[in-house]
């Protein structure tokens, strides 16, 4: 059965968007596949990965490069309503930015809606 195993974003600067998930989620570093464009972290279940911009010529996607606008949203699951509120806080003083503070959706997901600090959507979700 495929799996996923990764998530990539493309970064402005790897090392600050990278530690900038690492701050908030406590995501350690994948040291081992650290390179000058990319920064990868360990989420527990897959990984998160980090791509300079660079990559967009070396994966033949420069005519994609200034596209614009979310076009992925990255869904962070925490243990309990209460790890919701707690994170919130600490992405906001990480440098994120608040869409939608935490909330019941009509699925039963207790979540918060916000922009990492280059204006990614990700949300921190409690399946209740």
């Amino acid at each position: 059965m495929a799996h996923l195993s990764y998530v990539n974003v493309f970064a402005k600067d790897v090392v600050a968007l990278s530690g900038f998930y690492q701050r908030v989620f406590g995501f350690p570093e994948i040291e081992a596949i650290r390179s000058p464009i990319f920064r990868g972290l360990d989420t527990g279940k897959s990984s998160l990965g980090f791509n300079a911009l660079d990559a967009y010529e070396l994966l033949h996607l420069a005519e994609f490069s200034d596209t614009r606008g979310a076009k992925f949203l990255l869904n962070i699951d925490v243990d309990s309503k209460d790890d919701v509120d707690r994170m919130v806080p600490v992405a906001l003083e990480a440098g994120a930015t608040l869409v939608k503070p935490p909330y019941v959706t009509y699925y039963n997901w207790y979540q918060s809606v916000l922009l990492d600090p280059e204006g990614n959507v990700f949300r921190i979700n409690f399946m209740m």
